[in-house]
């Protein structure tokens, strides 16, 4: 097994390469497809990872990532399983590529909302509205005595 490349993004500019030693592949019988050779063959695979003690994180992006991934873990290990090719060489692909994806997303940096501000057209607007509807609330009081 080699190492796990995760492409660049945000959070991580230059990517992040996650060594062998630290994934733990387990393979097992899967459902569905494979016709005969389901039964016989481990093509499901389990592919395991310990954010706690992986030394691809640093300190900011393990905290991201166990407090995102936190429904997903079982302490501090992130296990995806992946059953949905007949081949275990496909299925061994298809979760080393969710797992990249999934740390990818989770050490992301949160996005900042910064509110909008109106425009000076619908301020006047709103403005004028109030004046119009002070005007309308004036003109329904009783004459004044003058």
């Amino acid at each position: 097994m080699e190492n796990l490349r995760i492409p660049p993004g945000p959070g991580a500019p230059h990517g992040l390469i996650v060594p062998a030693g630290e994934l733990s592949e387990q393979f097992t019988h899967a459902s569905g497809p494979g016709g005969q050779g389901v039964n016989t063959t481990d093509s499901r695979v389990q592919l395991s990872l310990d954010l706690g003690t992986t030394t691809a994180l640093t300190a900011p992006q393990r905290r991201l990532a166990l407090e995102r991934l936190d429904a997903r873990l079982a302490g501090t290990v992130l296990t995806i399983s992946a059953a949905e090719h007949r081949s275990q060489h496909r299925n061994r692909i298809a979760a080393r590529q969710r797992l990249a994806e999934l740390i990818r997303e989770a050490i992301a940096p949160p996005i900042i909302r910064r509110p909008t501000r109106r425009t000076r057209g619908s301020h006047r607007r709103r403005l004028q509205g109030k004046r119009e509807r002070a005007e309308v609330k004036q003109n329904r009081r009783r004459p004044g005595v003058d």
